[in-house]
């Protein structure tokens, strides 16, 4: 059975991107792995002042599963809310680690062999910081696996339109195909958006568009999939007007080095978008393996 990892620091972001995590549990039948990164003083900083005694690192990891238990058994007493027709109800196991949260997070999706994780995010006056957090920072750039970013303040509505923005690549018919496999438990439509300039003449670039859609028909064998070409000059534009107009209960984009998405989780470009995006916001990989 399936394992979605949920990255927690107990905060409130944190909370309720576990009770969305127990909602798609719920729909892909899957089971859900609580885990939280104890941040060792060596890696503090002033960490050189600091003799923290060896054994002492027992009492961070007891005191970290004591509050792993209490908010698993949290989930557990409304179970009832995430339970389907015929009787499944996700299972919810915890885990921890001491170190860095990118290298926590990391061992225990491999070890778990988990589908995907999902991590709360700051209000949309914070997400600037959340994205340039130096833990978020490096989980989004080390992440080999899908990565759902959650608002703190974003409850749990049925999932029936996926968008996933694309700029056309070969790279990206394999994501959407992913993508599908994940869109196919809840019965949703997949919108595949190109964001492009003015300039784009959509008419010189009709095969390259046909060619695509017919690429992803034909990998996804899935029929609720949609083309819609955006005009702006800007992408976080772009992505404002997909958020407001399009009726999307997720956007998912691929995360790409040297690509707009890239400058996006760099700089200003995260305060920009941090106004923007007020729903689950899925980062996917290059190159990764379908997870589901």
């Amino acid at each position: 059975m399936k394992t979605i990892l949920v990255p927690t620091d107990f905060s409130p972001a944190a909370k309720n991107a576990a009770r969305y995590a127990m909602h798609i549990a719920k729909g892909l039948k899957a089971n859900v792995l609580l885990c939280n990164a104890i941040l060792i003083p060596a890696e503090a900083p002033m960490a050189g002042t600091v003799i923290w005694p060896f054994e002492d690192y027992g009492s961070l990891k007891e005191t970290a599963e004591h509050e792993l238990n209490r908010f698993a058994n949290n989930l557990k007493a409304h179970e009832w809310e995430f339970a389907t027709s015929d009787g499944f109800r996700p299972q919810v196991n915890i885990g921890s680690g001491i170190g860095r949260v990118v290298d926590v997070v990391s061992e225990a999706f491999n070890t778990q062999k988990a589908a995907f994780a999902i991590m709360g995010m700051a209000n949309p006056g914070n997400l600037s910081r959340f994205f340039l957090g130096s833990n978020s920072k490096e989980l989004i750039e080390a992440a080999t696996f899908p990565l759902i970013l959650v608002p703190s303040d974003f409850a749990f509505a049925k999932i029936t339109k996926i968008a996933i923005a694309t700029d056309l690549s070969d790279g990206d018919i394999e994501v959407i195909h992913s993508i599908a496999s994940f869109a196919r438990h809840f019965n949703a439509e997949i919108l595949v958006v190109h964001i492009t300039d003015g300039f784009y003449n959509e008419k010189a670039s009709k095969k390259i568009i046909d060619d695509f859609l017919r690429q992803i028909t034909n990998k996804a064998n899935y029929p609720k999939i949609y083309y819609r070409h955006v005009v702006d000059l800007d992408v976080n534009n772009g992505l404002e007007w997909l958020s407001e107009h399009g009726r999307v209960d997720m956007l998912a984009i691929i995360h790409r080095k040297h690509s707009v998405w890239h400058h996006i989780f760099q700089g200003s470009h995260s305060q920009k978008i941090a106004k923007q995006i007020n729903i689950p916001l899925m980062i996917y990989p290059p190159n990764c393996h379908p997870f589901l």
